[in-house]
Formats: structure tokens, C-alpha cells, sequence
């Protein structure tokens, strides 16, 4: 049975274009269910949110590239993910949740198809890792340019942040932590989060407003001071994503073209906006390479 409501259908429109070749650093698809069904034992029934839908709000919201994540729904079953890339043509990339025992053969194959990280999920929701896991996948990945990606609660992050600098491959930080923000800047997770400016290993993903939000409602302002001060604190070391289609989320649904007015308001400087949206995502994700 479907236990996450459906994306908004309609999107407010832009109030200021975005720059040739911004990327979308983190989306979903789902399914389709009956081409490729969601796993057993899945920590949530999404409905169908296909590639196609994913590219034709890219293409309304003027958003060049992509990064898709590999959701809960599907485990370790990166074929819907794999098709998409194929029919994205070189314009998204992908980070993948991985079997323990997938062979190194298995890693060539997805670098080669434009898979450029890992997810690890310590949500207690979403069954949390353990870190052994990320840290034998660390020395794998290691050969490959990829990254750890990792989606935790915000108290977490200060004991958890430590450890991944000590891996010694870049890692991304999900939705800035899902620190709370009725905690405020000064909260100890959002501190230990703004203390990775200038670790060339760390980046922070400025997605996910409604993930951090306390009150839920668009168009979560109290996020807002947040991503200011990350965006103040660290550009060269931030990524940008819509988080569509917004899967478990517990507030109002999103509105993707809000999202994107979300950001510019707080970001106006059209070269801030390229370094975030375009120069990071082409560093990490390596668009262009064949």
C-alpha cells in the first residue's frame, strides 16, 4: 500500500533564471513499480515517480544535470537507476546503495554507467548502517573518485563527522544534517557542521528545507537562516537539490519551483550561484566524462 503522498503537480514559477548547466544534486526516482518493483522488507511504499517525470520538471525549472540517489524503496537494486542514466545520455550521475558483497567487477561497471558515490542511512527509520560498513566501503571506493554520502539526524553529526574525515575520501553530508532548526544556529549539529569549511573532503548539501524545518509549512523560513549561513560560510563546499519527489515528508509537500526561488533569494550573486550549482557539482560528479 502507498504510504508517501505524491509531489505537487504544479511548481510557482522562477524568479530568476538559473545558470546553463546547474545541476539538481539530489533527486529520486520510483519505479515504475510494475517494470521495477520496489524490494521486499522496504522501509516505505512510494507511488511511481518515473525518469520521464523526474527530466520534465528538470526541464521546467530550467536544471541542466542531475544527481539521482538511490532510494530505500529499491535497496540494493540500482536497475531503475541504471536505465535512467542510460536515458539521461551524460546529463546525471548517481550515488548507489550498495551490497556488502558486490564485487569489484560489479563497482567498474556502475563507475563506468556514472555512478560517483555511496549512501550510507543512519536514520532510524530507513535502518541504520553501521559505520564498519562505510568504512570497508571507504577503501573500495577509494580507487573509483567516488564518495560517501551520508544521511543522518542532526545529533548525530558531531560524533559521526570525525569519523568520516578520518576515511580519507570525500564525503557529502545530506539535507545540512537535518539539524533542527528550532535549535538554532548555535546548535552544537550545526556547528560541528559549519566547522568543515576548508576540508577539501567535505560537502554539504543545501537541500531538503523542510527536512530541518520545525514548523513544516511552506515555505519553511525557518530554515531559511541556515542555509544563509552555510552559503556565507562555505560555497566552494556546498551542493544544491530538490529533494523530488519528496518522499516521507511529514509537512506540507514541497514546491519545486518555490525550492528554486528558495535558494536565489538567499544566493543573488550570479558567480555564488555557479560555484554551487554548476563548478561543485562538475568537481564532484565529473560530468564530463564520457
Amino acid at each position: 500500500m502507498i504510504d508517501c503522498a505524491p509531489p505537487r503537480s504544479e511548481t510557482a514559477p522562477l524568479r530568476q533564471a538559473l545558470p546553463a548547466l546547474a545541476c539538481d544534486a539530489h533527486c529520486h526516482i520510483f519505479g515504475p513499480a510494475d517494470v521495477f518493483p520496489y524490494v521486499e522488507g522496504r522501509p516505505y511504499t512510494p507511488p511511481d515517480a518515473p525518469f520521464e517525470k523526474l527530466r520534465a520538471l528538470h526541464e521546467k525549472l530550467g536544471i541542466a544535470r542531475g544527481v539521482i540517489v538511490q532510494p530505500g524503496c529499491h535497496g540494493t537494486d540500482m536497475r531503475p537507476v541504471l536505465d535512467a542514466l542510460e536515458k539521461g545520455r551524460g546529463r546525471y550521475r548517481a550515488v548507489a546503495l550498495l551490497a556488502p558483497d558486490i564485487s569489484d567487477e560489479a563497482l567498474a561497471d556502475y563507475d563506468a554507467r556514472g555512478v560517483r558515490g555511496v549512501r550510507f542511512n543512519f536514520m532510524a527509520h530507513l535502518g541504520g548502517a553501521g559505520f564498519d560498513q562505510v568504512e570497508r566501503i571507504a577503501r573500495r571506493i577509494g580507487p573509483l573518485g567516488w564518495h560517501i554520502c551520508l544521511h543522518t539526524e542532526g545529533p548525530l553529526l558531531a560524533s559521526l563527522l570525525p569519523r568520516l574525515e578520518a576515511l580519507g575520501v570525500p564525503f557529502v553530508i545530506d539535507h545540512m544534517g537535518r539539524v533542527a532548526a528550532a535549535g538554532g544556529l548555535r546548535d552544537e549539529s550545526f556547528q560541528a557542521l559549519l566547522g568543515l569549511q576548508g576540508n577539501a573532503n567535505a560537502w554539504v548539501k543545501i537541500s531538503g528545507p523542510d527536512r530541518i524545518s520545525s514548523s513544516g509549512k511552506r515555505p519553511f523560513a525557518d530554515a531559511r537562516p541556515f542555509v544563509q549561513a552555510l552559503v556565507d560560510t562555505m560555497p566552494e563546499q556546498l551542493l544544491w537539490g530538490t529533494d523530488w519527489p519528496h518522499p516521507n515528508v511529514r509537512g506540507e509537500m514541497p514546491d519545486d519551483g518555490e525550492l528554486v526561488n528558495f535558494f536565489t533569494e538567499l544566493c543573488p550573486d550570479p558567480a555564488v550561484q555557479e560555484t554551487i550549482l554548476v563548478t561543485n557539482p562538475q568537481a564532484l560528479y565529473r560530468f564530463d566524462e564520457p
